[in-house]
Protein backbone atom coordinates (compact mmCIF):
# COMPACT_ATOMS: atom_id res chain seq x y z
CA UNK A 1 0.00 0.00 0.00
CA UNK A 2 1.35 3.46 -0.60
CA UNK A 3 2.46 6.00 1.69
CA UNK A 4 -0.52 8.32 2.87
CA UNK A 5 2.00 11.45 2.95
CA UNK A 6 2.51 10.30 -0.86
CA UNK A 7 -1.25 10.48 -1.88
CA UNK A 8 -1.47 13.74 0.18
CA UNK A 9 1.01 15.34 -2.00
CA UNK A 10 -0.17 14.09 -5.19
CA UNK A 11 -3.99 14.91 -4.05
CA UNK A 12 -2.34 18.92 -3.31
CA UNK A 13 -0.48 18.83 -6.47
CA UNK A 14 -3.64 17.42 -8.40
CA UNK A 15 -5.71 20.18 -6.58
CA UNK A 16 -3.30 23.23 -7.12
CA UNK A 17 -2.74 22.42 -11.07
CA UNK A 18 -6.71 22.44 -11.29
CA UNK A 19 -7.17 25.82 -9.51
CA UNK A 20 -4.34 27.12 -11.47
CA UNK A 21 -6.03 25.84 -14.71
CA UNK A 22 -9.54 27.28 -13.71
CA UNK A 23 -7.81 30.61 -12.42
CA UNK A 24 -5.97 31.59 -15.99
CA UNK A 25 -9.38 29.94 -17.95
CA UNK A 26 -11.30 32.62 -16.44
CA UNK A 27 -8.64 35.37 -16.49
CA UNK A 28 -9.24 34.67 -20.27
CA UNK A 29 -12.47 34.83 -20.30
CA UNK A 30 -12.56 38.15 -18.76
CA UNK A 31 -9.64 39.55 -20.88
CA UNK A 32 -11.76 38.33 -23.91
CA UNK A 33 -15.06 39.83 -22.49
CA UNK A 34 -13.69 43.48 -21.89
CA UNK A 35 -11.60 43.74 -25.27
CA UNK A 36 -15.27 42.48 -27.10
CA UNK A 37 -17.38 45.55 -25.04
CA UNK A 38 -14.62 47.52 -26.40
CA UNK A 39 -14.38 46.39 -29.84
CA UNK A 40 -18.16 46.04 -30.40
CA UNK A 41 -20.43 49.10 -29.48
CA UNK A 42 -23.23 49.13 -27.23
CA UNK A 43 -26.98 48.76 -28.33
CA UNK A 44 -28.77 52.23 -28.61
CA UNK A 45 -31.78 52.20 -26.62
CA UNK A 46 -34.80 54.51 -28.14
CA UNK A 47 -37.18 55.27 -25.63
CA UNK A 48 -40.72 55.35 -27.21
CA UNK A 49 -42.12 59.06 -27.27
CA UNK A 50 -45.62 58.93 -25.65
CA UNK A 51 -48.53 59.75 -27.57
CA UNK A 52 -49.99 63.14 -27.14
CA UNK A 53 -53.21 62.52 -28.63
CA UNK A 54 -55.49 59.80 -26.57
CA UNK A 55 -58.25 59.79 -29.60
CA UNK A 56 -55.31 58.31 -32.73
CA UNK A 57 -55.70 55.20 -30.92
CA UNK A 58 -59.36 54.85 -32.16
CA UNK A 59 -59.24 57.02 -35.13
CA UNK A 60 -58.96 53.57 -37.38
CA UNK A 61 -61.85 52.69 -35.68
CA UNK A 62 -65.56 52.75 -37.99
CA UNK A 63 -68.60 54.07 -35.95
CA UNK A 64 -70.50 51.01 -37.53
CA UNK A 65 -67.91 48.75 -36.18
CA UNK A 66 -68.12 49.93 -32.72
CA UNK A 67 -72.22 49.86 -32.84
CA UNK A 68 -72.14 46.06 -34.14
CA UNK A 69 -69.64 45.45 -31.25
CA UNK A 70 -71.70 47.14 -28.63
CA UNK A 71 -74.97 45.22 -29.56
CA UNK A 72 -73.13 42.16 -29.53
CA UNK A 73 -71.66 42.46 -26.28
CA UNK A 74 -75.31 43.45 -24.81
CA UNK A 75 -77.28 40.83 -26.15
CA UNK A 76 -74.65 38.41 -24.59
CA UNK A 77 -75.38 40.40 -21.26
CA UNK A 78 -78.68 39.73 -21.41
CA UNK A 79 -78.67 35.92 -22.07
CA UNK A 80 -75.86 35.30 -19.28
CA UNK A 81 -77.29 37.37 -16.94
Amino acid sequence: MADLGSLLQEAATIMLTGMFVVFVFLSILIYLVQLLSKLAPADAVSIPKPMTNTESNHAGVQPDVVAAISAAVHLYRQRNA
